[in-house]
């Protein structure tokens, strides 16, 4: 039996609808945008290298060649004999205290003038936004002044004080756009069914607000962590430093471990950017939501 061949049926070639030049655009877009992301580990990659060197391969070798027998043993001696543990706890008890006061207080600050009436609300906000145009650094004498007449030199309490303290302007500024967002139909419906402020604030305002709160939680954290210049100048017993003004120790009159330095500095640098790896999307978030008034 006879087949006949059935005719060639041609299929039509899709084509990419975008032009040729917004393809070249993306592509030299992506290309800046892997270069931006190299440049930005490259650091990261040479402090590791650096950490599993010694002396002569710290000087003698090219900065991101490969050490001929990595020191792993840098980071066990920095733990074990460096007090790098104590200062490493130091650097969380003092940083995870300072962000949940500071948000705290931004948070009573901020519900205060954005969902209260009171005359001197303006004032208030003004007044902690000045903050933010003081140099820190102007700041140092006064304070230590202040924190020996009150006893609190060589206390981490003075720490986590000037942390606060400095940190609550950028912090109100941060969840005050968030805050003028909220609907108040929420509000109006809790006070309707005798939800008392203190309630509302606590069960219903602070949820709501939860990924803006992160944000300037992770932001907080950020700058506790890696402070430096309060910690050098307020703290001068040993066991209550961090990380940052411990990193020290290594650095002698004659002689500097810098193996060790890399391995301390690596040991600081990872907790932070653990974390801000976890929580990258809701600084995104917390920002675009802040973002936008009304």
């Amino acid at each position: 039996m006879m087949r006949t061949a059935s005719p060639a049926v041609s299929v039509p070639v899709m084509r990419s609808s975008r032009p040729v030049g917004a393809r070249i655009g993306s592509g030299l877009l992506y290309v800046v945008l892997i270069a931006g992301a190299v440049l930005q580990i490259l650091p990261l990659v040479w402090l590791l290298l650096f950490s599993l060197k010694n002396n002569q391969e710290v000087f003698n070798l090219p900065p991101f060649a490969l050490p001929s027998h990595p020191k792993w043993e840098n980071y066990e001696n920095v733990w074990q004999q460096g007090n790098i543990g104590r200062y490493f706890i130091n650097s969380v008890l003092i940083t995870v205290i300072a962000v949940v006061l500071t948000i705290l207080l931004a948070s009573f600050v901020t519900f205060a003038i954005t969902r209260m009436r009171w005359k001197l609300s303006s004032l208030v906000l003004g007044l902690f936004m000045v903050g933010m145009m003081i140099p820190v650094h102007s700041t140092l004498i006064p304070l230590f002044i202040l924190f020996q007449k009150v006893g609190l030199t060589d206390n981490q309490l003075s720490i986590i004080l000037s942390y606060t303290a400095f940190n609550l302007p950028i912090t109100i500024m941060i969840l005050l756009g968030f805050y003028y967002a909220l609907p108040r139909e929420v509000e109006e419906a809790a006070i309707m069914d005798g939800c008392s402020v203190n309630r509302m604030f606590f069960r219903i305002v602070m949820p709501m607000t939860f990924s803006v709160i992160a944000t300037a939680a992770i932001i907080n954290m950020i700058y506790n962590w890696n402070e430096f210049i309060f910690v050098n100048t307020f703290i001068s017993s040993d066991n209550l430093k961090t990380l940052t003004v411990g990193v020290q120790n290594f650095v002698g009159q004659y002689t500097t471990d810098w193996g060790a330095i890399g391995a301390t500095l690596m040991i600081s640098i990872l907790p932070i950017l653990v974390i801000f790896l976890v929580l990258s999307n809701r600084i995104v978030e917390g920002i675009a939501a802040g973002s936008v008034k009304g």
